[in-house]
């Protein structure tokens, strides 16, 4: 992983909203089509790879959200995960899957940003600058949407009842954060 100075620097709250962006966490991207890889993965990570559109699964350690029918972004629900557990995991992948030629293990830990919304009024928030209708996505844990907010590409991720995750572009992220701030405020 690359060695940055994140833009977003602080924790904000809000009237029921808290808004974090999560310390740098690995996130993978994995990529096949191939039957074995889901056997691999599973023996990897203790955990199989969503075949369902909009779905996520995981454990203690790790989350896999679903982003296309031979796709999918691999992330670390433990912020203090040592740099050194974050090299074994990449490692392990890539001999397993990559070096065998089951698919495609890319490193995208500096491309995404997470960002961490807790509160009654997250959907709120959302719902003022976002196209998706979150009807039916908030009260499914472990859904998973990529969409537009802000006119900023984005992947969220329903952890639990008022809890998101929030991908983001590194290069968008100061953006949508002041965004974020901004509407935040009037809710």
């Amino acid at each position: 992983m690359l060695s940055f100075n994140p833009p977003i620097k602080e924790e904000k709250n809000y009237n029921d909203l808290k808004i974090v962006e999560i310390e740098p966490t690995i996130k993978i991207n994995l990529r096949s089509n191939k039957r074995e890889f889901s056997t691999k993965i599973g023996k990897i990570l203790s955990i199989l790879p969503p075949n369902e559109a909009n779905t996520s699964s995981g454990n203690e350690s790790y989350s896999l959200l679903w982003l296309s029918p031979d796709e999918w972004l691999i992330y670390s629900n433990n912020i203090n995960d040592t740099l050194d557990n974050q090299i074994e995991l990449e490692n392990n992948l890539f001999n397993e899957i990559s070096k065998l030629n089951q698919g495609a293990v890319t490193n995208v830990s500096d491309h995404w940003v997470m960002i961490n919304l807790k509160g009654t009024k997250i959907f709120d928030l959302l719902s003022k600058s976002c196209p998706f209708n979150f009807k039916d996505f908030k009260k499914k844990k472990g859904s998973v949407v990529q969409t537009v907010l802000n006119h900023v590409d984005v992947i969220m991720h329903n952890k639990d009842q008022n809890e998101l995750n929030l991908f983001v572009r590194r290069s968008f992220s100061e953006d949508l954060w002041l965004w974020i701030n901004d509407s935040a405020r009037f809710l």
